[in-house]
């Protein structure tokens, strides 16, 4: 069930739950360009959710800034889906990279595989490749648009529709938050939504190459990532502290 948001903020928040709720994929993003201002970003790392928020962005031509992270360590098929969405729908998707000079730092230091040491290397190792550079693709931006699911993981079963994220200083927006996997993988059939040829091969959620296996079944749709670490609540920290992964990191946060 998605929790009421304005619980979590004295500012409330120009769309319901309860409206949002009612609309379909197409009509949720369009209802956040017309209803909330600024500067939008949708992040995106050619999933399934995610190619499915793409083309509902893509086919009204909505004004939403669509931005991927390129950590240096994406999958050659998650290469090839890029390339094929950018082909289909005429646009092109800006790509953000690490720093140079603290990813020549981590790799000094750690080893190229070192992330594999310890939980804290590992985040380490996400918040140079990935969450400094969230932080710079969001910066001046007004709203941030996620492929999060409430069913992805039990880190995930309170995401909202909409919320304050006190971090970046903007509204959060989780389209599919009440969407199960199935129905996501009904809507990318129907719609013939180019997607990562992986899926295909048992990787439910696809990250970066050597941080991602194909889930065996049975096992949690997260399940492949960060496969070595024994703790439930695995995350890269996008969405989780990220504050305290850049500083694992040693990179610079800006207030």
């Amino acid at each position: 069930m998605i929790k009421n948001v304005a619980a979590q903020s004295d500012m409330a928040l120009p769309i319901g739950e309860a409206e949002f709720a009612q609309l379909d994929l197409r009509g949720r993003l369009a209802a956040v360009r017309a209803r909330l201002p600024g500067r939008i970003v949708f992040t995106t790392s050619f999933g399934l959710e995610d190619q499915a928020i793409g083309q509902a962005i893509f086919s009204q031509s909505l004004p939403i800034e669509v931005v991927t992270l390129d950590t240096g360590r994406l999958f050659p098929e998650t290469h090839e889906v890029w390339a094929e969405t950018e082909r289909r729908y005429g646009v092109t998707i800006r790509s953000v990279h690490p720093d140079h000079r603290s990813l020549e730092r981590l790799i000094a230091e750690q080893g190229i595989g070192g992330f594999r040491e310890s939980i804290a290397a590992r985040q380490a190792c996400c918040g140079v490749r990935k969450v400094e550079p969230l932080r710079r693709a969001l910066d001046g931006a007004a709203v941030w648009i996620t492929g999060l699911r409430a069913d992805q993981s039990g880190a995930r079963a309170d995401t909202r529709y909409l919320a304050h994220d006190p971090v970046h200083r903007l509204i959060k927006v989780s389209p599919l938050a009440d969407w199960s996997r199935e129905r996501v993988v009904d809507y990318v059939k129907a719609e013939a939504i180019p997607y990562n040829a992986l899926h295909d091969r048992g990787f439910l959620s696809i990250g970066c190459a050597p941080c991602t296996r194909a889930v065996k079944p049975g096992e949690p749709e997260r399940a492949g990532r960060w496969w070595w670490e024994q703790e439930d609540k695995k995350e890269c920290g996008l969405h989780d502290n990220p504050r305290r992964v850049l500083a694992r990191a040693k990179v610079t946060v800006e207030a």
